[in-house]
């Protein structure tokens, strides 16, 4: 999973409802599961904790996002400790994304499940290169950027995305231009109002404040991510392939980035590729990304593969039997038996 714009809040501790935390094996974060509690609100949460390799605490504030299949949904800032949350979350699957400054660390993200009670989840960050090698670091570090925002900025920054995290899209919008101002190289602040604009449907200012976010620092995923989504919205298909291979590159096992490569790759009538992007989509994302299998199915439709089609037809009605489109795929499915 990977981390881009909502609420910035740091905070003091976390009520941990769950068991003991293990690290992963592959150092990625783990998911756990809160036990039910008397009286749980309707809806559930997240809180997690960042840690370095080893599980040495971190001593700095990190980025945290949170994505679905629209897009980002919200995001955080980790507290001095590593801890951060996500709140009034509707069950179902997520993805969270964590950046840090500079060419240090990987992108690490992960799907979690959020069910009506809290989430736990235990990340630990990633080496950039293994052990005695170094990744080639980029012309410009959102470290040294990151130590000269000003203080006006950054405090523009934070109401920006708290009202992002409560759907104030305007708002947010507005505050991010003031922080922008203030510092046209605010990398963050330029990609979420990318993330924001996009969310709006106006794709060609998106596309041109993204495009300034990956100027700024060319190892920056979620703009890769975002333009790409804009870019199969305005069928500009190719340019889509090569800027999603790119954040691809930067995180491999984020579902957003191969749902939208799947479709780019469709567009562009490379239906091989396609058919591998949609399949990792799902089984990365789970049932959150079920539209890669919607995908898929008129894939082998147009491949004259009805086997393959029903089968991708029925899992997709099995795991999103109320999809707005599910009485049209149903239809599929009976003309394919």
């Amino acid at each position: 999973m990977g981390f881009s714009a909502a609420t910035a809040v740091l905070l003091g501790a976390v009520v941990c409802v769950a068991g003991q935390s293990s690290d992963a094996p592959d150092g990625g974060l783990r998911v756990e599961t809160g036990r039910m509690v008397k009286d749980a609100p309707l809806k559930g949460s997240i809180r997690g904790r960042v840690v370095q390799p080893g599980g040495r605490l971190i001593s700095q504030s990190l980025k945290v996002t949170l994505l679905t299949i629209n897009g980002t949904q919200g995001m955080t800032f980790t507290n001095n400790q590593g801890w951060f949350e996500f709140g009034g979350l509707e069950p179902g699957y997520y993805e969270v994304q964590v950046e840090t400054s500079g060419a240090d660390y990987q992108v690490v993200s992960q799907s979690v499940q959020v069910l009506r009670r809290p989430t736990m989840i235990t990340g630990s960050l990633k080496d950039a290169a293994p052990a005695g090698g170094r990744t080639h670091a980029p012309a410009v570090s959102v470290g040294e950027l990151d130590a000269k925002v000003p203080k006006e900025a950054k405090k523009e920054f934070q109401l920006a995305s708290k009202a992002a995290q409560e759907n104030k899209s305007d708002e947010a919008i507005t505050h991010l231009r003031r922080a922008l101002k203030i510092y046209p190289n605010f990398v963050m602040a330029r990609s979420d109002l990318g993330a924001q604009l996009l969310a709006q449907g106006k794709l060609d200012e998106a596309a041109e404040e993204l495009r300034q976010a990956m100027e700024i620092d060319d190892r920056a995923f979620n703009p890769k991510l975002n333009l790409g989504i804009v870019l199969v919205e305005e069928h500009d298909f190719a340019e889509a392939v090569d800027v999603l291979n790119r954040a691809l590159t930067l995180n491999s096992s984020s579902p957003p980035v191969r749902l939208y490569l799947g479709l780019a790759e469709l567009g562009t009538g490379n239906l091989d590729d396609a058919e591998k992007q949609l399949k990792a989509a799902y089984s990365l994302g789970g049932d959150a990304f079920s539209m890669a299998l919607f995908h898929l199915g008129q894939l082998y439709m147009n491949k004259g593969e009805r086997e393959q089609a029903l089968q991708a037809f029925e899992t997709y009605l099995k795991a999103s039997p109320r999809a707005p489109n599910a009485d049209q795929v149903r239809k599929l499915i009976t003309m394919l038996q």
